[in-house]
């Protein structure tokens, strides 16, 4: 099943919202991280194929499992790469 691309940018944005739930509630930060990393690490490795998903897939464990670094929006940053700079994106701007 194929995902509209904006559809597709509203779910990166509002996973990306998941992983800082760890600032908004004290206490349960480091928990939530724990389990959140492998998931988002899955997430990311079924939103996105091939081996810029597997990249993005150990990115967003480590981004997620280290602390202090939560705030990047590694989904966002990941549809945006997909959009503007991948070789396929490049191909259809350029053939119109």
């Amino acid at each position: 099943m194929k995902i509209n691309r904006y559809k597709k940018l509203v779910l990166c944005i509002l996973l990306d919202a998941v992983g800082y739930v760890s600032f908004i509630i004290p206490g349960v930060g480091e928990f939530s991280d724990a389990v959140w990393a492998p998931i988002s690490a899955w997430i990311m490795i079924k939103l996105y194929k091939g081996t810029a998903g597997k990249v993005a897939g150990v990115v967003s464990f480590v981004e997620e499992a280290l602390p202090g670094v939560d705030v990047i929006p590694t989904f966002t940053i990941m549809w945006c790469y997909t959009e503007f700079f991948t070789e396929e994106k490049k191909e259809k701007s350029l053939s119109k």
